[in-house]
């Protein structure tokens, strides 16, 4: 079988868990070579001892516009070059809080690291893609970008405008052959949408992830839970040449819930009438 990736080069932010690891694993099984990024080191090693020479390990905290550079320098002067950059890297910020009584320390931490950092490692791969051929620039946004909603108010507008980013510099770096996508993924099961308290034992951590989970799936049509490897294969598709007339769109990859509301309200509106006429 021909490996999808092979002969490219690969960055990807966020690489060593979650939605990273998966996207690192597979491009790996499909022929590429992979710069892994991470802020957690001794994940990200272990990573790439695991899976070998086709993967090197690179510290980097997307925040910093210094680091992104060298990460990317890393990958050309590694592997000889640069075809795919995976700005994949995102943290929520504060969870429960209420618009009225967030204070918003996080701002700049979430806006600098969700939107600066992918902004920044999209420019740096972007200028030596234009050079070089072209290649593929792909964000990692969130449903949370498309849908509003209570709370997550800084992490909801930085997807939102990831989204819009990402949009716009397709329309920007097309002439140079770099095409842009963004993804919308909702409901993964990844550790930043565990909602288990740190520490928890894994039997009360089972119990928290059927809870959510059970929350989760009433509001997707499908009744399936997300996995990192969904959308790890969404990421090698757009990667890949069979994607070559693709660019400039936004992928929910969220079992639906973008689509609209899956609970038929019809049936509700007119068991109401029918009580309502037999009063």
């Amino acid at each position: 079988m021909a490996q999808e990736l092979a002969g490219k080069v690969a960055i990807i932010t966020g690489g060593a868990s979650g939605i990273g690891r998966a996207t690192v694993e597979l491009f790996v099984k499909e022929g590429a070579k992979v710069v892994l990024a991470d802020i957690d080191a001794t994940q990200g090693e272990a990573l790439a001892a695991q899976l070998g020479t086709s993967v090197r390990f690179k510290r980097c905290d997307v925040g910093d516009a210094t680091q992104i550079q060298e990460l990317v320098e890393f990958a050309i002067s590694t592997f000889g070059g640069l075809h795919i950059m995976f700005n994949n890297a995102g943290i929520s910020g504060a969870m429960h809080a209420r618009f009225l009584d967030d204070d918003l320390k996080d701002f700049q931490k979430v806006i600098g690291i969700n939107l600066y950092g992918s902004m920044i490692g999209a420019q740096c791969a972007a200028r030596h893609m234009s050079k070089n051929g072209g290649g593929v620039i792909i964000n990692n946004a969130s449903i949370a970008g498309i849908l509003a909603g209570q709370a997550l108010i800084t992490y909801r507008t930085s997807k939102a405008a990831l989204i819009h980013f990402s949009k716009s510099i397709a329309i920007d770096l097309a002439e140079y052959g770099i095409r842009v996508i963004c993804l919308a993924p909702g409901h993964i099961r990844t550790p930043l949408t565990s909602f288990a308290p740190p520490g928890t034992s894994p039997e009360v951590a089972e119990r928290v992830k059927k809870a959510v989970g059970d929350v989760f799936d009433s509001n997707q049509p499908l009744k399936r839970q997300g996995s990192p490897e969904d959308v790890a294969n969404a990421v090698l598709f757009i990667a890949s040449d069979k994607a070559a007339q693709i660019t400039g769109i936004v992928m929910p990859i969220d079992g639906g819930i973008t689509t609209g509301d899956p609970v038929n309200h019809l049936n509700d509106i007119m068991a109401a009438r029918t009580k309502a006429l037999a009063q």
